[in-house]
């Protein structure tokens, strides 16, 4: 359990005592405000030169605690965020009411003075030192082998609360269902695996849908309040049979989430005229695409978007925008529009990769398809192609050995590198299916990389790495992580910068190189990637009243140009995360230290 009584003013005032003691000695913000950095400076000094009592753990927390101060405490961070941290400790250290200030507000300013004092919660794997005692060499090479065994148990354990879709007992419970939804289809089994009965029959209704899926009450009104306001949507039967008829299990709560929409975001969407649409364009592609079909951000890679639709549309598409429906017609661009779109990539001799994708290009027939590979494959300067797809884990009877083989046809060694990268949402959608597509692809040398988004449904501890584990072993490389991004509308499915940061240091380190090699990154709108590995490329500039972190993002081009612009975006509040996690049954404290993420 969470106990939020404690952040509040009285217990700020108790147990970080000392920034409020500063703030009453001054009348004047900007006054308090120079005197806290020396503060500040003066406690991080004195830290470092008598280190002898704190660990090197806490050391770097101090050292970040006390970054972090000094940015929100500038007058530049103020302005960008239009709301001012010393301000608010200046009035709570004299008793002025801030009624506007929540929890999660106050939580974020308490671990923050805390961890400056080298104080703070302790790592959820503090106990496993990792740590050579008085032994040395062979000898103490065992003992720490020792320790990591004992770690990777622990470890194991977390793994072992989640399904996988290769299990016997996750096999029977698809295969049942499958059956089921043939029954009530009245289809075979040959038209189960063709790929064009699968789209011919994308689920749309929710009657329908209801005959085929135990859904719950919320899930059934959402897809009737989304059918009735056009929102995009659709399943194929393939991905109804991933459902399981027992919700309340929770195995399959990343798979549902995946595809039927929540109450907030079909009410939202709701709420928005044809003319407000533009605003689901997060990534502004509309400001990068110079000619129809194309977007590009970077010197030398440019995105192909010659089919507008999918088989099945996730709730989160970041083209929901540009989507109208399932499999809807007329989603082909014209044969004109492609074939100036292709010329274009060939008068510009600077893109060397080109990524098809959409909507999903498998949506298209083969002969469409080649049509187009052949048209960028034959462009002397490209020298791989990226096609973007779903099917593995939607329709993975898509990958036919026609298909296999038209990609393979263009795939020129030493020329032209042709990959697919998928996206792969949980260890639960990985199916037999999915593994035979992907070994299919594989044998005609086409490598498959997948596109992880950090969803609040595959942020549980251990989560996201025992997809990353799966995925190696069905031979799909890790490839990107993206931050869930900061729209309106999936506020359910966001979660904290710091929670994903903290996965990427305490989980995914914990793996082989090859199942954890994936780069975390937050798709910054018209700029593109920013790597959240590297401090460097943002900045933490305020904490707003309801809890939120506000970060700077650097733009990729930073050190090219004279001439940028950075972006500032607004994260999900670190409490209000913690407190979803509580209501699922998770044990917050395995996820203390995620308050020192920055």
């Amino acid at each position: 359990m969470i106990d939020t009584s404690k952040y509040c003013p009285e217990y700020l005032l108790e147990n970080v005592p000392e920034i409020f003691d500063i703030a009453r000695q001054y009348d004047n913000v900007d006054d308090f405000r120079k005197r806290a950095a020396e503060y500040v400076h003066k406690m991080q000094y004195e830290t470092f030169n008598d280190f002898s009592s704190l660990s090197e753990g806490r050391l770097i927390r101090v050292r970040d605690c006390a970054q972090v101060i000094n940015q929100i405490f500038t007058l530049r961070s103020e302005e960008k965020a239009q709301f001012s941290v010393a301000q608010a400790i200046s009035d709570i250290a004299k008793n002025i009411p801030r009624p506007e200030l929540s929890f999660a507000f106050y939580a974020e300013i308490l671990y923050l003075f805390i961890g400056l004092h080298g104080r703070g919660l302790r790592p959820r794997f503090a106990d496993y030192h990792l740590v050579q005692s008085e032994l040395e060499g062979r000898e103490a090479a065992i003992e720490r082998s020792g320790q990591l065994d004992t770690l990777s148990e622990e470890v194991s354990k977390y793994m072992d609360r989640y399904s996988n879709g290769l299990d016997d007992s996750s096999i029977q419970r698809r295969a049942k269902r499958r059956d089921t939804i043939l029954k009530l289809l009245n289809a075979s089994l040959d038209d189960w695996y063709n790929w064009k009965w699968q789209y011919n029959n994308v689920m749309r209704n929710a009657d329908k849908i209801e005959q085929l899926v135990n859904l719950t009450p919320d899930q059934a009104r959402s897809l009737r309040m989304a059918k009735a306001s056009s929102i995009p949507f659709g399943i194929t039967p393939y991905y109804l049979s991933l459902m399981d008829d027992d919700p309340e299990a929770v195995r399959d709560w990343a798979i549902r989430a995946q595809v039927l929409p929540p109450l907030s975001y079909v009410e939202q969407v709701s709420e928005y005229d044809n003319r407000e649409l533009s605003c689901l364009d997060f990534m502004k592609e509309a400001d990068t695409s110079p000619i129809d079909l194309i977007t590009r951000r970077y010197p030398s890679i440019c995105i192909f978007k010659p089919f507008n639709t999918c088989p099945q549309i996730c709730v989160y598409c970041q083209r929901n925008w540009e989507i109208k429906d399932a499999m809807v017609s007329g989603a082909m661009a014209s044969k004109k529009k492609i074939l100036d779109a292709i010329k274009w990539i060939e008068d510009h001799p600077a893109i060397h990769e080109v990524l098809i994708t959409g909507g999903d290009p498998l949506g298209m027939n083969d002969a469409n398809f080649e049509g187009i590979l052949a048209g960028v494959a034959n462009i002397p300067s490209v020298e791989r192609i990226r096609i973007g797809t779903r099917t593995p884990v939607t329709a993975p009877m898509r990958i036919t050995k026609n298909f296999v083989n038209i990609l393979d046809k263009y795939r020129k060694l030493g020329r032209c590198r042709i990959s697919v990268v998928t996206h792969i949402q949980h260890p639960y959608e990985i199916t037999p299916d999915t593994v035979k597509a992907v070994e299919m692809l594989r044998d005609s040398s086409i490598s498959v990389f997948n596109q992880l988004v950090y969803t609040f449904f595959v942020s549980r501890r251990f989560e996201a790495a025992y997809l990353r584990r799966n995925l190696a072993s069905i031979g799909v490389e890790p490839y990107y992580t993206f931050n869930t991004k900061g729209k309106e509308e999936t506020l359910e499915y966001r979660v904290p910068i710091a929670r994903l940061l903290q996965e990427q240091k305490e989980e995914a380190r914990l793996l082989p190189g090859i199942a954890r090699t994936d780069e975390a990154v937050y798709n910054v709108p018209g700029m593109g990637k920013n790597y959240l590995r590297a401090r460097q490329h943002r900045d933490l500039i305020s904490i707003l009243p309801d809890g939120t972190r506000l970060y700077e993002f650097h733009p990729w081009e930073k050190n090219i140009t004279r001439n940028i612009a950075t972006h500032v975006g607004q994260d999900v509040p670190i409490l209000d995360y913690l407190l979803r996690l509580n209501e699922a049954g998770e044990d917050v404290s395995d996820y203390d230290t995620i308050w020192y993420y920055f």
